[in-house]
């Protein structure tokens, strides 16, 4: 039987339940929401299509660098780990404040609210005309059931989550199928439009929120069984799936309807695929779909994303009542109470997804760009530390990464800037990011004089 290890928490997750929580969280709204939003915004199939392969491989070379970094540092807490061991305490306290006051409320948050929003479509209710309390109890009580799951253990929020994310795949999948069966559909939809690609940055974040999630599975690796061994093998299986269901996917809807009748698709693009092929009832059903699939995702960040806080504390650098684990569950149940409590507090402020979403976006991956580069740092600094997996085409995958990871942040940040009404969240969020430094040097100076 595995013991506890030392960080307090049991490893009782598997291949499947790692598996499950990479390809669940990552596999959220993105798919299922954008491919509207993508057709309005950039309006070139090709472009569209090259935004969905280009931050697949971005990702699937992440991921790469990542599954190296949980092979030698397999323990709760993930990328707060590997930054830590690469950059020191200031750098981890960073990332660590970043997940408690943006990153894993935000990600709840929204995700939650556009829970609550398909749920009352699918009771027949506009959740444009619906009164904000209504919207927000029902996000509210998504969280709070989530909450009591994953703090009861984590071989329960593990089981959920295997669940849902059958669900979702087996959905994805059937919504393929059935993108390629409508009658009209024609691989002709997907020529070059005559204008070219319109606003890329917003483009690419609308593509690189489908992907953000698959960093979360790094989080868990304490109580993943045997890490050293299994987690090179979730993430990049987690991955390839996730690459290949999504593309699969968008190649189904440009198939099945042209670009500038998805971009009339208000109600959303698989609905109209499934309304036509099965009429109402199928619109209901990948309505019912989506739903699980959003819930999915926003049981993995519950379930995942707490355990930076935990790690955080467990080394002595926030309250220590967040690093306990329950004396009953070893779940690090204080440490999910506290984030989810300030997710309820977003919901109830919450006012725009997209804008949230790319506030989040931004903020995560330029932390995600330190991650990666730990890889780079850690070879030099740690060479002969045991890697039973090594980063394949190194130094050059990590620096892919990097670049292609540079180069849309940039363009996002561009794009929201150029808006009508320029939206300056992005630029908010790393100031947030940077004010953690001085925060760092002063509860160090106060925890020096503590007793």
């Amino acid at each position: 039987m595995d013991q506890p290890p030392a960080e307090g928490l049991e490893r009782v997750i598997g291949f499947w339940g790692g598996f499950a929580l990479i390809v669940g969280i990552t596999i959220g709204s993105g798919v299922f929401r954008k491919p509207y939003t993508l057709a309005v915004d950039v309006g070139d199939p090709v472009s569209i299509l090259g935004l969905w392969v280009g931050f697949g491989l971005v990702s699937l070379f992440g991921a790469l660098a990542i599954a190296e970094l949980s092979s030698m540092l397999p323990h709760t807490g993930g990328v707060y780990v590997y930054l830590r061991a690469a950059y020191g305490d200031a750098a981890a306290f960073v990332f660590g404040w970043l997940y408690l006051l943006v990153a894993t409320p935000a990600a709840i948050g929204a995700l939650a609210v556009f829970f609550a929003e398909l749920l009352l479509g699918l009771l027949g209710r506009d959740s444009g005309q619906t009164s904000a309390s209504l919207l927000g109890g029902i996000a509210g009580a998504a969280i709070l059931g989530l909450t009591i799951v994953n703090v009861l253990g984590s071989r329960l929020g593990s089981a959920v989550q295997t669940l849902l994310t059958t669900i979702k795949v087996a959905a994805l999948a059937a919504l393929i199928l059935a993108s390629f069966s409508l009658g009209g559909g024609s691989f002709a939809h997907l020529a070059p439009a005559p204008g070219g690609p319109r606003n890329l940055g917003s483009g690419v974040a609308s593509v690189i929120w489908a992907y953000d999630g698959w960093i979360a599975v790094s989080m868990i690796a304490g109580e993943i069984v045997a890490a050293e061994r299994l987690m090179r093998r979730i993430i990049v299986a987690g991955m390839l799936t996730i690459v290949a269901l999504y593309v699969a996917a968008n190649v189904g809807y440009f198939y099945a309807m042209p670009v500038e009748v998805m971009a009339r698709q208000t109600a959303g693009v698989p609905q109209r695929i499934l309304g036509e092929l099965l009429g109402r009832v199928g619109a209901t059903l990948i309505g019912a779909a989506i739903l699980c699939s959003v819930f999915g995702a926003l049981n993995g960040n519950i379930l995942a994303k707490p355990r930076v806080v935990y790690a955080l504390a467990r080394d002595g650098l926030t309250f220590s009542f967040l690093g306990r684990a329950h004396p009953r569950w070893a779940t690090p149940h204080a440490a999910i109470l506290i984030q989810s409590a300030a997710a309820l507090v977003l919901v109830a402020l919450l006012r725009d997804f997209d804008r949230l979403t790319t506030y989040f976006v931004v903020v995560e991956w330029c932390a995600l760009l330190f991650a990666v580069a730990a890889v780079l740092v850690l070879r030099r600094r740690l060479p002969d530390a045991p890697r039973t997996f090594r980063t394949p085409g190194y130094p050059w995958v990590p620096l892919l990464f990097l670049a292609g990871t540079s180069v849309g942040l940039v363009a996002i940040v561009r794009g929201e800037l150029a808006r009508d009404v320029p939206n300056y969240s992005p630029l908010w969020g790393l100031v947030l990011a940077a004010a953690a430094f001085p925060v760092y040097h002063v509860w160090k100076r106060l925890a020096g004089r503590a007793p």
